[in-house]
């Protein structure tokens, strides 16, 4: 066994997934330095690799949901013997198992779930003390109540190279005009959903004072971004379906400007370090917002939001469809100065 080698089991959300960089930072601050790997679905791997702390990326080839105890229990026992520590990042039960298996010493996590025997270094979680995602994944990288660090923001690479072979596949270019980046999906549901209508408004404005605007998204975002270039003129750039995880962190990183619903690519956005808009409605920018300095977030804070709904529970998303994209000129006009 390494003496000082770490087990993150990794979280199912690209946001989340991102938001665990700063934990991976504290890890690797301890001395001896360990060796980290992280336990995760196989589509994380562009953003751990994207992650300077990361040893390695442990494929879990076990869909969202599943119990797949057998599969859980032969992971487990492949893992043995390799680590001093599993911090489990995922609330559940079975979260907890492959670790478990494994015979790892020590199993730090959120107690949730009744995960006692599990878990042996169980935590309970004050909600009012550790508001932010971030934070709750950055406090189990650290003995029991001990402070935070002061900054908290996560930061993925971008390789230059990379980021230019990629651009070139795509028949992409950053040289003539600045970029406009829309990420006009968001995997949760439509309450999180700016209206295409007001995307669409941003891409002429910006279009209009000759910079190129992108789409991007997966393939699920496709009828969405294909509203936004039909109702934003000639000249949009629509990505969606076209590129994986990876490539969509090269695209972004090229951006002058990216402007995002509440979304994992927001997420991505804010770690490379671009200048962002954030848009919210249902879900609440005070518990995963982006973080980063050069973010702008803008909502209109209404009574009855943040509500957390996948679809608006009274028929309206006024959230969303009275934000008017004045607004998000004016926090990227904020940005610009």
């Amino acid at each position: 066994m390494s003496d000082d080698a770490v087990l993150v089991v990794g979280p199912s959300w690209v946001g989340d997934m991102v938001m665990i960089e700063p934990l991976l930072a504290s890890l690797k601050a301890r001395q001896p330095v360990p060796a980290v790997d992280v336990l995760a679905p196989a589509w994380s791997a562009p953003l751990l690799s994207r992650m300077a702390q990361v040893r390695r990326a442990i494929d879990l080839p076990i869909g969202h949901g599943q119990w797949a105890v057998g599969k859980r229990l032969a992971m487990g026992r492949a893992l043995r013997g390799q680590y001093q520590q599993a911090i489990v990042l995922p609330g559940s039960w079975k979260s907890a198992l492959l670790p478990f298996f494994a015979g790892i010493p020590q199993r730090t996590g959120f107690v949730r779930e009744l995960r006692y025997g599990l878990l042996n270094d169980a935590r309970r979680l004050d909600k009012r003390a550790l508001p932010m995602t971030v934070q709750r994944f950055s406090a189990l990288g650290l003995g029991a109540g001990a402070p935070l660090p002061g900054t908290l923001e996560p930061r993925l690479n971008a390789d230059p190279v990379v980021v230019a072979r990629t651009l070139a596949s795509l028949g992409l270019s950053t040289g003539s005009a600045p970029v406009l980046l829309l990420c006009p999906g968001a995997e949760f549901g439509p309450a999180k959903r700016w209206p295409a209508v007001h995307f669409a408004a941003l891409a002429r404005h910006y279009r209009q004072r000759g910079w190129q605007v992108w789409l991007v998204g997966s393939a699920r975002d496709a009828s969405i971004t294909a509203q936004v270039k039909a109702a934003g003129g000639d000249g949009c750039i629509d990505l969606a379906g076209r590129t994986d995880l990876g490539e969509v962190c090269d695209v972004i990183a090229a951006a002058d400007l990216v402007v995002s619903n509440d979304s994992g690519l927001m997420h991505v956005a804010a770690a490379l370090g671009r200048p962002l808009v954030a848009v919210y409605g249902s879900s609440d920018p005070g518990f995963t917002p982006p973080l980063s300095a050069r973010a702008r977030v803008v909502s209109l804070a209404l009574s009855c939001s943040p509500c957390f709904k996948r679809e608006c529970p009274l028929g309206h998303l006024r959230c969303l469809n009275d934000l008017d994209p004045e607004r998000v000129l004016a926090a990227a006009a904020e940005l610009d100065a």
